[in-house]
């Protein structure tokens, strides 16, 4: 015999699985929003090059595009950062690199972290890196100054997509924090 549940209990059953779907939901948001913005380039997220996965090289376009670049620091990191040269100018498709050179201005190691974004946000799904050094963990030595290369692209999609083929600017901003545990500079 198949019991019947007082109103209380099916308020109270009902409450619980919602309360669970919350917090499924809640631990698969961050997972899914990552997902979301690679796909989409949604706030300025850029393509990573994956070489198993190109199917071939893009094809370089005659038109030419400013890629400007910009570095900045977290206040608690005490390392100076900046791009060896603050605009270039590329061909959409052809490969290129930038430079950005940093140094810790501390007495003692520290070690650091790159966030990115990509400016228009509509230009961040065909801004590819290829090779980054926010990719990895930074770790500098007192007074060590080191050049870190970003290998990139545009890809030639751009000039297919209504909302960006008109972009004439890129802007690839870095800023560099702490990693967790990192010593504070006296």
């Amino acid at each position: 015999m198949i019991a019947r549940l007082s109103p209380n209990a099916k308020t109270a059953s009902l409450a619980a699985l919602l309360a669970l779907a919350m917090v499924g939901l809640g631990f698969a948001a961050v997972p899914l929003y990552d997902l979301f913005c690679r796909v989409t380039g949604f706030g300025g997220t850029t393509q990573r090059f994956d070489p198993v996965a190109a199917a071939a090289t893009p094809q370089v376009l005659a038109q030419t595009i400013s890629v400007r670049f910009d570095a900045n620091v977290s206040p608690k990191l005490p390392w100076k950062f900046y791009p060896e040269h603050p605009t270039d100018t590329v061909s959409i498709g052809a490969r290129d690199m930038a430079i950005f050179i940093a140094e810790n201005q501390s007495g003692q190691p520290v070690s650091g972290t790159a966030s990115f974004n990509v400016t228009p946000d509509a230009a961040g799904k065909y801004f590819t890196k290829i090779q980054c050094f926010c990719f990895t963990e930074q770790r500098l030595e007192p007074g060590q100054q080191v050049r870190m290369p970003v290998l990139f692209f545009v890809d030639p999609k751009i000039m297919d997509d209504p909302d960006a083929r008109d972009i004439q600017e890129i802007t690839l901003s870095y800023t560099f924090h702490p990693v967790d545990g990192a010593k504070k500079a006296s």
